[in-house]
């Protein structure tokens, strides 16, 4: 779980990815809709949000 600073949607829960750039095109590909394109939040750590067909957004982490 966690919390971005700025977001307005409450708690996320982020699954861990060995490769976050092709699990956010798998999830694209299934109906997903980008929410936070990839970016680096320190140390290494790559975040991606993403809002399912059902309206959740779940977070993706790879770590460095």
């Amino acid at each position: 779980m966690g919390l971005g600073p700025n977001s307005k949607i409450g708690s996320i829960a982020y699954m861990d990815v060995k490769d976050i750039k092709s699990s956010l095109q798998i999830m694209v590909k299934v109906g997903a809709e980008v929410v936070q394109d990839v970016k680096e939040v320190g140390g290494g750590l790559l975040t991606a949000q993403v809002k399912d067909i059902d309206g959740n957004v779940v977070g993706l982490r790879q770590q460095s």
